[in-house]
């Protein structure tokens, strides 16, 4: 398969790629390598090869999904502007 000037324009346009005509040739040429090594990896044999999302086999860390107050409230409520019996206090907004 090979992508000509006029192909090419019209990809450019598609994409909403300002292309000059002296640079077409050049995006024709880009783009029939991308074709080229596109076809390559067709030929490529993946039967049975499980898919994969990474080369490594790896799992997350995980911890136990447990609630906390951080185990230091007193710096946390240092930085509100308005804290009250160990909490942030807000104006009320609902009437």
């Amino acid at each position: 398969m090979s992508i000509t000037q006029d192909e090419a324009r019209k990809v450019a346009h598609l994409a909403r790629i300002a292309v000059d005509e002296a640079e077409l040739p050049a995006l024709a040429d880009k783009l029939n390598g991308i074709l080229h090594f596109m076809e390559q990896l067709n030929e490529v044999d993946v039967e049975g090869v499980e898919p994969m999302t990474g080369v490594t086999p790896m799992r997350l860390k995980r911890r136990a999904d447990v609630v906390t107050d951080g185990n230091m409230p007193e710096k946390i409520l240092k930085n509100a502007p308005d804290a009250r019996e160990g909490f942030f206090a807000v104006p009320k907004v609902v009437e």
